[in-house]
């Protein structure tokens, strides 16, 4: 059986009766065991639902340590994989059953910068936020960012016209232009490595809350399936829109703290570069996605708002936690 010649994550500890049946199975290599009613049951939003998640779906990106490459199409996996993805699409679209179902209406909100900063996190870190802070930010973020456009280039080869052409050159500027090291995943290890973080692929699993992993298993969820390829484009579409003022506070909040210079880089180089991608997303992706498919629309629409969705749980969870003076980690740093 294959190994992946890049070095996996260690499979994460378990967090329930499911992901520690899926983690069991990727050890054991043999079929995973569950009562059918342990799905049906279990809490989507909860901890155990979204790492079992997770973890089926970093199967589809770089796996993990000791676990052969053929368990990525593992028949058994997938069908429970589908299962859990089934309830988490299903309780996104419950919850957002009364949001805007046009482009316009779905994305207006979010090209005015709001007055009231207060709900912001971002303006949080850039005004008040301790290194503390922007460390539990950027290890919490690395689950995305290190991966960063990478299930977006799965939606590349479901595009046509103008729609892939737009897509593709802001995908070449994520992945550096043609330059390894301008790579965006790269600039973010580079920021973990100034605030003193593990800049190893996966190496905060174990400490990202079910809030956080959601975030990152939306992208994955829309990306896998060519039926949700306007949901993907909506989603792609809103992190590019809401990118750039968001990257102003934080590259402010990196210099405050004295985080260093290449923490500082890495949301001053999203500045500029987010603020051209927003409008080549926004007139020739969805653009030309639903000149070609305008039945997409409320699909596009959709990944706009789950992606809202998703991002506001997940800065109401650290907000609690900080608010309290305690950890939005999930579990206690790792070991160095």
């Amino acid at each position: 059986m294959n190994q992946s010649t890049l070095a996996g994550t260690p499979l994460p500890r378990g967090r329930g009766v499911l992901s520690e049946v899926v983690t069991a199975s990727l050890r054991s290599g043999l079929p995973p065991v569950y009562e059918p009613d342990a799905v049906l049951t279990a809490d989507i939003w909860g901890e155990d639902c979204q790492l079992s998640l997770y973890v089926l779906y970093e199967l589809h990106y770089r796996g993990f340590e000791d676990v052969p490459d053929e368990r990525e199409w593992d028949p058994d996996l997938l069908r429970l994989r589908r299962s859990l993805e089934t309830r988490f699409l299903g309780a996104l679209r419950s919850a957002l059953i009364e949001v805007p179902r046009t482009v316009e209406e779905t994305f207006a909100p979010l090209l005015v910068e709001p007055v009231d900063l207060s709900g912001s996190l971002s303006h949080q870190l850039e005004t008040s936020g301790k290194l503390w802070q922007l460390r539990e930010y950027a290890a919490l973020r690395s689950l995305y960012h290190l991966k960063e456009a990478d299930p977006h280039a799965w939606v590349i080869p479901r595009l046509t016209g103008r729609a892939k052409a737009a897509m593709v050159a802001i995908e070449y500027d994520e992945f550096g232009a043609g330059r390894a090291e301008h790579i965006h995943a790269r600039l973010y290890a580079d920021l973990m490595k100034d605030l003193g973080l593990d800049p190893l692929y996966g190496r905060y699993l174990d400490q990202a809350p079910a809030t956080l992993l959601a975030t990152v298993n939306l992208m994955s969820l829309f990306g896998l399936h060519r039926a949700l390829r306007g949901a993907l484009v909506g989603h792609f579409a809103c992190v590019e829109v809401t990118s750039s003022p968001g990257s102003r506070r934080l590259a402010r909040a990196m210099r405050r703290c004295g985080a260093g210079p290449a923490a500082e880089h890495f949301y001053a180089e999203h500045v500029e570069a987010d603020a051209v991608h927003e409008q080549i997303v926004r007139h020739e992706v969805i653009g030309g996605l639903l000149a070609d498919e305008p039945n997409l629309e409320e699909d596009v629409a959709f990944g706009c708002a789950a992606t809202v969705l998703l991002e506001n749980r997940l800065t109401a969870h650290i907000e609690r936690a900080w608010d309290r003076q305690r950890s939005a980690l999930y579990g206690p740093w790792p070991e160095e």
